[in-house]
């Protein structure tokens, strides 16, 4: 252990600097989805399909930040929090993927300087799932044409608000947008096409690439890259380890940070035409140099080929690995998403990454959980669940630093209950609570603790 570990195992302070901050997605808050030239975008239309999305429920009004952003930039500076990730829509600022409406840049300008008036950075993500629908109709992230349309729509971004904002991420988890999209269906634009699912991964890293150089362009002195989401893959099944891991991990990491593809995955993709896809110079577009990499992260994956008690086989959005299957553990208690809570693997995946990839700043971009948080008598809600949850991945966190890993940051997901995509409002995931009748704001106190935390740069004990 090196005598940075030494130093943070004693008392579990976390590095000078170290950033505490918070995430949200336009289309999951702003609500306003027909205000100041803004065009449908692929979750708008996918929301009015019977069935596809939980209650009926649509982005709007989802939280009103659109109309309530600067109340809730006067939340976070009041939590302590120093920066700030939202992600920017694509239809606000490029309606239709069409010319600049300069309203919709507006808006950000305006949350960007209320989030430097109170002294909190503003972390841009270009795209959080959200294509315009007209571009969808022409093929969406099938279309190579799209991530050409991403540079455009980059550029606009950028250029106005480059000078202020020092932290960037060019895609948030290209791997929904590619196999939840395109493979299962099961998040915008609901299509189950094998073959558009492996066209969407490539033209996204390939947005991604032509996106940096438009952030090098006009935002040269931040730091920028691109938002995964990693989980670490088990089993004593090597073969269905190699698969999951590849399509989950591999297939994003190495030609960002190699320069390259998987050769195994290659040939596992053949079949959808994978390599017919990649035109000579895209992975010197992809793999330009970025500055850090955020890592999403909510679970880890257990699997096998074998059908055993329990497990589940691979969706259609497991494209080439069919055959594989999913082991529950029983023993791990579940989020009300009936996700696996698993701090040690989140320690494993930013171990991971700092051992098998050249040196890379990282920072946790997303972590949280949904539980069915209840308002008291009294307005307080007491998510004793989602403390307990915090508090543990912090550890992780933690643990990552003393064995050597160079984060640099953790950002909670959510900052507010939102629209949580194919699950309507149905799950909770914020540190404040809203009231979607009335649009009234509590913190919880999931949101105290958390707090406590940012404003201390320490880990307190909860018991």
């Amino acid at each position: 252990m090196s005598v940075l570990g030494e130093r943070l195992a004693a008392g579990l302070e976390f590095p000078t600097g170290f950033v505490w901050g918070a995430s949200t997605a336009a289309y999951q808050i702003e609500g306003a989805t027909t205000v100041d030239g803004r065009t449908e975008c692929i979750w708008d239309a996918f929301c009015r399909r019977p069935g596809a999305v939980a209650d009926g429920d649509t982005g709007e009004p989802a939280a009103d930040h659109y109309h309530r952003y600067a109340d809730d930039v006067a939340l976070m500076r009041d939590m302590g929090l120093g920066t700030y990730r939202f992600s920017i829509a694509w239809s606000r600022v490029r309606p239709d993927g069409g010319p600049v409406e300069r309203r919709g840049l507006d808006f950000y300008d305006r949350l960007v300087d209320e989030l430097l008036a109170n002294g909190i950075r503003p972390w841009a993500t270009l795209y959080h799932w959200d294509l315009p629908q007209a571009l969808e109709e022409k093929g969406g992230w099938a279309n190579r044409d799209t991530a050409f349309r991403f540079a455009g729509y980059a550029e606009a971004v950028a250029e106005r608000l480059g000078d202020r904002v020092p932290l960037w991420s060019t895609l948030n988890e290209p791997w929904c947008s590619a196999f939840l999209g395109y493979g299962s269906g099961v998040h915008a634009p609901g299509r189950q096409d094998p073959e558009a699912a492996a066209a969407a991964a490539h033209h996204l890293l390939l947005a991604h690439g032509l996106g940096m150089a438009e952030l090098r362009r006009y935002a040269p002195a931040a730091e920028s890259g691109i938002t995964l989401n990693l989980y670490p893959v088990r089993g004593e099944d090597a073969e269905a380890v190699r698969k999951i891991d590849g399509l989950m991990n591999r297939l994003f990491m190495d030609p960002v940070l190699l320069g390259r593809y998987p050769e195994d995955l290659l040939t596992d993709l053949a079949r959808f035409g994978f390599g017919e896809l990649v035109r000579e110079g895209d992975l010197e577009l992809i793999s330009a140099p970025i500055d850090m990499l955020g890592v999403n992260y909510y679970r880890g994956y257990e699997v096998t080929r074998e059908p055993v008690p329990g497990s589940e086989p691979a969706g259609p959005e497991w494209i080439g690995a069919e055959e594989v299957r999913f082991i529950p553990d029983p023993t791990v208690p579940l989020t009300a998403s009936g996700w696996q809570v698993e701090p040690d693997r989140l320690t494993e995946t930013l171990v991971n990454v700092h051992r098998d990839y050249p040196h890379i700043p990282l920072y946790v971009t997303e972590n949280g959980a949904a539980y069915p948080d209840v308002v008291g008598s009294d307005g307080q809600i007491v998510d004793t669940d989602r403390i307990g949850f915090l508090e543990a991945h912090l550890r992780a966190a933690h643990a990552a630093l003393t064995q050597g890993v160079d984060l640099r940051g953790y950002f909670y997901w959510s900052l507010l209950d939102n629209f949580e995509w194919a699950e309507g409002y149905s799950k909770r995931f914020g540190l404040v609570h809203v009231d979607y009748e009335t649009q009234r704001r509590t913190l919880k106190h999931s949101a105290h603790y958390y707090s406590v935390v940012a404003t201390t740069n320490t880990l307190p004990t909860t018991g």
